[in-house]
């Protein structure tokens, strides 16, 4: 009998022995990662904390291109923390974690990541609030030998997919930390600075100098968050149903100024009309801006930002359509992993058909087939998959074409009606959220009560031209297909953002 007690009395110590280690162990700060593990970007985004909220505080002069003030974190601590990551490219002057002075240094193997030690280790669960001063030229700093800000002849644009967040503030920059933003810019008078969201006040506290001030109040992914500075002429409206709507265009459009004030200034009839397709705006603000910085279109958060070239043939309110279909499908609704893209282009590119429809400039059955048909099974276009295209075919035009043809394919297969409670429904419960394309399948495999996955493999997942057409077997041999008088203008938007 005594043995026995001595030996579950060991056999107990030793437990609890082993229990105390575990917790001990358990319990030791450890970095977080330098990388959220995206496949396409694995040094994007950062672990052990999430972002809440950024307020980004600077003075820019276009002249020197010189950025500098301090952007302040609210983040929790997702883990024990002994160090942390924060993605940025410009030079740091200080850190303070909790108001505290941190040491900190710049990652020397060219990734981008500002390496921050707390004077204490930080608790799992802790709220804590990060402060960073800097100042330093945005274009001369790189991350992979790569710059995204661009200077432009009387200010610079921090717009760019999939970063352009390093170059002018600190973050944890991938689609799966999204946070609110308050965002002020302070630069010489006579010049804007636009972002996102609603502006709150302009303001001056020394002469020379105005102070722009913006806020986001919905989950915003950081690349989504954009600073446009130069000579733009502002216009302040109000939408239809009180949302804030702002516009501004370049002082250097020329003749396409016209065009491109007849493309934006529609941007609230056409977000209606995509309300009506997807379900209701998910964001506080309408706008965008058009610059002659860029070849470009992107579709920042509230405000697309265009670039002017777009509108050189005249009025291009398919990429209206476009980039504000981002609004639901990009943006509300981001990506889980970069290699999902095509939640964003196939949708946005698809939208444009049903803008086109809706306008009386081509059906959608029209330009799907054209697309479909126009494109020979030998072009190296059926090579890319749009499931996962790759980093460096992340936005070649399979992912918007073929992207686009196969939800003209889903939405024959299931109808109308079926089609567009599986849009609405995965707008509605991945709101300010992030998606995969699986949980898009197996949405509308519930949605429609069929089988969908063989649809799915063969326009997204199979390389080659599928033998059958997104409208089925017998729609192109029916008829002979003229080019729809919006093709033109869909072909030199939809492959830009």
């Amino acid at each position: 009998m005594r043995t026995t007690v001595r030996t579950t009395s060991g056999v107990a110590l030793a437990c609890v022995a082993s229990v105390l280690l575990t917790s001990i162990a358990a319990a030791t700060p450890t970095p977080g990662a330098p990388g959220v593990g995206d496949p396409y970007y694995p040094n994007d985004g950062n672990g052990g904390y999430d972002v809440s909220h950024y307020d980004i505080r600077l003075t820019y002069q276009p002249s020197t291109d010189l950025l500098s003030g301090t952007t302040t974190i609210s983040l929790t601590t997702t883990q024990e923390l002994s160090r942390f990551d924060l993605d940025f490219a410009l030079r740091a002057k200080s850190v303070l974690v909790d108001n505290v002075p941190a040491t900190f240094s710049a990652n020397t193997d060219g990734h981008g990541e500002l390496v921050v030690t707390p004077a204490r280790p930080l608790p799992s669960g802790k709220q804590v609030t990060v402060a960073v001063s800097y100042a330093d030229t945005p274009s001369t700093a790189k991350i992979d030998g790569v710059s995204t800000w661009k200077r432009t002849p009387d200010g610079a644009l921090g717009v760019d997919e999939p970063n352009s967040a390093p170059w002018w503030y600190p973050s944890n920059n991938h689609p799966t930390d999204k946070a609110t933003f308050d965002v002020n810019v302070e630069v010489p008078d006579g010049l804007s600075a636009l972002s996102n969201g609603t502006l709150l006040r302009t303001s001056k506290n020394r002469a020379g100098w105005t102070r722009w001030w913006w806020r986001s109040t919905q989950p915003q992914a950081t690349y989504l968050t954009s600073l446009e500075v130069g000579n733009f002429e502002v216009i302040r409206q109000t939408t239809p149903d009180g949302k804030p709507f702002i516009t501004a265009y370049d002082s250097d459009l020329g003749d396409s100024l016209g065009a491109a004030k007849a493309s934006l200034e529609r941007t609230p009839e056409i977000i209606e009309f995509l309300a009506s397709q997807f379900g209701p705006y998910p964001f506080e603000a309408q706008g965008g801006v058009v610059s002659d910085g860029i070849t470009f279109s992107l579709e920042n958060q509230t405000r697309p930002v265009y670039g002017s070239v777009n509108f050189r043939y005249g009025a291009n309110t398919s990429l209206i359509a476009h980039e504000n279909a981002h609004q639901w499908f990009g943006d509300s609704v981001s990506v889980g992993r970069w290699s999902d893209i095509w939640l964003n282009e196939g949708f946005a590119t698809y939208a444009q058909y049903l803008w086109s429809e809706h306008t009386g400039e081509g059906t959608a059955d029209e330009l799907a087939q054209y697309t479909y048909d126009r494109i020979p099974a030998t072009d190296p276009f059926w090579q890319v998959l749009p499931s996962n295209p790759g980093p460096d075919k992340q936005f070649d035009n399979a992912v918007y074409d073929r992207g686009a043809l196969t939800l003209h394919a889903l939405r024959k297969a299931v109808g109308d009606d079926t089609f567009f409670r599986i849009l609405r429904e995965w707008t509605s419960s991945k709101k300010g959220k992030t998606g995969l394309i699986s949980e898009f399948v197996a949405l509308s495999e519930k949605v429609s009560g069929k089988p969908l996955q063989e649809l799915f493999r063969t326009w997204l997942y199979t390389a080659g031209k599928p033998a059958v057409g997104p409208n089925g077997p017998s729609f192109g041999a029916a008829k002979a297909l003229v080019e729809p008088k919006s093709f033109k203008q869909i072909e030199a938007a939809h492959h830009l953002g």
